[in-house]
């Protein structure tokens, strides 16, 4: 059975120091999937709080 795919968000820091950080989103199979995803897309080190909004509001 494959997994459901989810909505990540994630927050995006690019070297340049004049460009404010980016909200994006990603659907993914699960967290680590999103963040290859975006590393793909931004490189690598430039993903910041990357979340899944249903898994974050789950009780612990």
């Amino acid at each position: 059975m494959q997994a459901q795919e989810k909505l990540y968000h994630a927050i995006i820091w690019l070297p340049d120091p004049d460009v404010p950080g980016q909200r994006v989103t990603v659907i993914a199979k699960d967290l680590a999937e999103a963040r290859v995803k975006l590393e793909v897309q931004y490189g690598k080190g430039n993903v910041y709080n990357l979340h899944n909004e249903e898994d974050a509001n789950r009780p612990r």
